[in-house]
């Protein structure tokens, strides 16, 4: 090991470390209830959470789910046939979930989720890491996509990184950044090559659509200039899902034909009891 450098920290140690952490452990007994030289149990207290993120995002792939019907209104290369249901429904076209989940060792995994909107904000939510054995990670999965009609399709991390980190790059171009937390579980879906394989927007056109929690002053002045160009030309649009109990201009009342709801087992954090 270099003098003044500590090696980096693998995804077991993260996990030893975690809870005593936690309960307030000062490094000198860390150090000694894991039998680690002290200098590495120092930087382990003196590193951010996020380089414990980091850590466990270096993990073997174990799962990658999407949800069904990802792919409704996207403009998707046929080269790269990404798997998708034949049959897929959707109550939330341009709102898909993405799970990943990475060898956390000892018969763990760390389970990272995204809420994406691929229509114009991008990531929307994030959950993660999760740290959870074999049992803990089935109930997870079901209980994040329990909101969808169909069960999520397996998919490689080419897809997750796709509709994920691309879905981020569109909706920073309209001005819009990532969920708050998104930097540290970003690293869950490994390195992309930035290959653009799906085009974003509803059938190409930026779509902004104001969900139940989204401020209706505020967000659709996010969009840039040249976003708001295509909207006043008629090549990108903007709709107002209704808040509950608020009726949308014009219109006596909210319709459940013009909302898009969040699915309930995404997002999420309240759902999931592990």
């Amino acid at each position: 090991m270099t003098p003044g450098r500590v090696r980096s920290r693998s995804p077991e140690e993260v996990l030893r470390t975690r809870p005593l952490r936690a309960h307030g452990y000062s490094a000198r007994q860390i150090a000694k209830v894991l039998d680690l030289p002290r200098v590495i149990a120092a930087a382990f207290v003196r590193q951010p959470a996020l380089a414990g993120a980091r850590a466990l995002a270096a993990g073997e792939v174990r799962a990658c789910w999407v949800s069904a019907g990802w792919s409704a209104g996207l403009l998707v290369d046929e080269r790269f046939r990404w798997p998708e249901r034949s049959d897929a429904v959707t109550d939330t076209p341009g709102l898909a979930a993405v799970l990943v989940a990475r060898s956390a060792g000892r018969d763990t995994v760390s389970a990272c989720g995204y809420l994406v909107d691929l229509y114009c904000r991008g990531v929307k939510d994030v959950i993660g890491p999760r740290v959870l054995n074999d049992q803990q990670h089935a109930q997870f999965t079901r209980t994040f996509f329990a909101g969808y009609r169909q069960p999520p399709i397996a998919a490689p991390i080419e897809l997750a990184q796709q509709l994920v980190l691309g879905s981020a790059r569109f909706a920073r171009a309209l001005g819009f950044e990532a969920a708050p937390g998104f930097d540290a579980v970003r690293g869950h879906l490994g390195d992309w090559s930035g290959i653009r394989a799906i085009t974003f927007g509803r059938h190409a056109r930026p779509e902004y659509i104001q969900g139940p929690y989204d401020d209706a002053a505020q967000e659709p002045c996010t969009l840039r200039r040249d976003a708001s160009d295509q909207l006043a030309e008629g090549t990108a649009t903007q709709t107002v899902a209704p808040i509950p109990g608020r009726p949308v201009p014009g219109e006596s009342s909210p319709t459940a034909a013009t909302q898009r709801p969040t699915p309930s087992g995404a997002g999420w954090t309240e759902l999931v009891g592990v």
